[in-house]
Parts: C-alpha cells; sequence; structure tokens
C-alpha cells in the first residue's frame, strides 16, 4: 500500500549519496526529488528512472527554507489536502510493535499516518519519530501529541504559514502551529532512521552549518523567535535548545466525525522473515 499524498524529497549536493530516494525506490514508494537546476544533470544520471523537479532559483545561501516554500506552493496547486515533505538522510523507516523495531517492506505505515491525521480537524503537522528516539527498552506511546517534528513531514497544505528562519526550522514551525492552538502528531509507532546532519556532506551541512560550528548560535536563533518557551543551555558537551512544551498540553484532537471501531484495522501488515524472501 502506498501513500495517499504526494511525497517530495528535497535534495542537495547528494546525487549518489542521499539516503531517502533509495529506500524509497526500494520500497516502491512514489515520490518527487527536488533539486536545484544546476544540479539536475547530475540527480538525473544517478537516478534516471526517478521524476525530478527543479526549483526556479539556485544557490540562495538560506539552507532548505526557499525549497520547503517552494515544495508547499508545488502541493497547493496539486489541490491536494496534504503532502509529504522528507529530508534526503533518511536510511530506513520501521514498524515499532511490541517494543522491537521491524523494516518495513512497502509504503503503508505513510498511508496509516494520513489515515489517522485525516480524522481530525486541527492536525496541520505531523510525522514520524526518529528510530533512535524509541528504545526497545522503555514502554512508548504510539504517538506523541503537541511536541516537534522534524525530517519525515505530512503536512496541511491549506494553512497560510510558512517555513521562515535559517536554523532549527522544524521546530520553529511546530511551534508557531501549536500556539495558534493545533496539534501536531509525532508518531511512535512509525519511525524513520535519519543519518546525523552534521555526518553527511551536502544539504544543510555545507549550506548552513558550514558558514558557522557556533552550536550556541543555531540555538539562540530558536530562543529569539520563541523566547516564551525556549532556551539555551548546555548539555551533553555543547549547546542546544530546550523547549517547554508543556503549556500546550490542552490542544485536544478535534474529530471530524464520530469514530465507531470494530475489528482493528492492520492494513494488511504482517511480520515476514526478510532473510528468507531475499532467498526466494
Amino acid at each position: 500500500m502506498n501513500p495517499k499524498y504526494p511525497v517530495f524529497i528535497i535534495s542537495k549536493g547528494r546525487p549518489k549519496t542521499g539516503q531517502t530516494v533509495r529506500v524509497l525506490s526500494r520500497l516502491k514508494v512514489p515520490f518527487f526529488l527536488v533539486v536545484e537546476p544546476q544540479e539536475a544533470a547530475a540527480y538525473a544520471e544517478a537516478w534516471p528512472t526517478v521524476e525530478l523537479l527543479e526549483t526556479p532559483f539556485s544557490n540562495l545561501g538560506q539552507g532548505s527554507i526557499p525549497v520547503r516554500n517552494y515544495v508547499w506552493e508545488l502541493a497547493s496547486q496539486m489541490k491536494v489536502s496534504r503532502y509529504w515533505i522528507l529530508d534526503d538522510n533518511i536510511e530506513g523507516f520501521h514498524r515499532l510493535h511490541n517494543n522491537e523495531k521491524y523494516q518495513v517492506g512497502d509504503g503503508t505505515i505513510f498511508r496509516c499516518c494520513e489515515d489517522f491525521v485525516d480524522r481530525y480537524s486541527n492536525v496541520p503537522m505531523a510525522g514520524m519519530n526518529y528510530y533512535g528516539f524509541c528504545k526497545k527498552t522503555e514502554a512508548v506511546a504510539p504517538f506523541y501529541l503537541n511536541t516537534r517534528v522534524y525530517s519525515c513531514l505530512l503536512l496541511e497544505t491549506s494553512r497560510p504559514d510558512r517555513w521562515r528562519g535559517r536554523y532549527n526550522e522544524d521546530t520553529d514551525l511546530s511551534l508557531r502551529f501549536l500556539k495558534q492552538g493545533l496539534c501536531t502528531v509525532l508518531f511512535n509507532a512509525f519511525l524513520c532512521g535519519k543519518v546525523t546532519t552534521m555526518r553527511m556532506k551536502g544539504g544543510n551541512t555545507d549550506e548552513v552549518y558550514g558558514s558557522t560550528d557556533n552550536r550556541k548560535e543555531f540555538s539562540e536563533s530558536l530562543v529569539s523567535q520563541h523566547p516564551d518557551v525556549a532556551k539555551v543551555v548546555w548539555k551533553f558537551n555543547r549547546w542546544h535548545h530546550q523547549v517547554d512544551y508543556r503549556s500546550f498540553k490542552d490542544n485536544k484532537l478535534i474529530l471530524k466525525q464520530p469514530l465507531t471501531f470494530t475489528d482493528a484495522n492492520n492494513y494488511g501488515m504482517e511480520l515476514r522473515d526478510r532473510h528468507t524472501e531475499n532467498a526466494r
């Protein structure tokens, strides 16, 4: 099963090393790969069967913000109510079940997220949590409500909000939605395995983070946008931003219509031994 909403991967400087393209191609999930025109030929050579979309701009020096807003406009023009926008450094997708993480074999988990969010009228932003943030030794809820969503995002096209700033743009957009009394949903039942940004060349590593190694500057940028809920802290031997999401605990999900449950819908998902599958 595949997503019902369009999937966009944004990429720069990684025609051969972008992980998300490889993963979604293996899962046979349809997607658009959005690149800047000066790199289109390199991406086309690396991924000849992938549908490329070229931005009308290049090398603006503003990180991913312009391309993120460009994708938002594209999705709006498609007349879809939501769209996925994914970073290019996601190396896998998993289902968390009974404290075990299982690699998925198709795009069903995207459809699960979509159907869940579509039940509600006030969820402009949702996504999958990072693989490393859900530990098998801990009790983890199927999803977290009203927190930040990173890198693997399902966004509502009709909202007037747009991406802004230079650093921590995912957290900033999450907070702006929450301050409007809306809800965000971060799924733990479905996970994405993202390579740490600074470990890969290209993308924001070169264009944004390459211009400074001052992590305090990154954190202070978010604090200047949201001084009421964010602060700069020193932990793990470096500077971080710390956000207090407790003020949004009263943001409640609003159903579009009453729900009636009969049997659980598992979307045809079943456990398989992938080693056995590959041997066939």
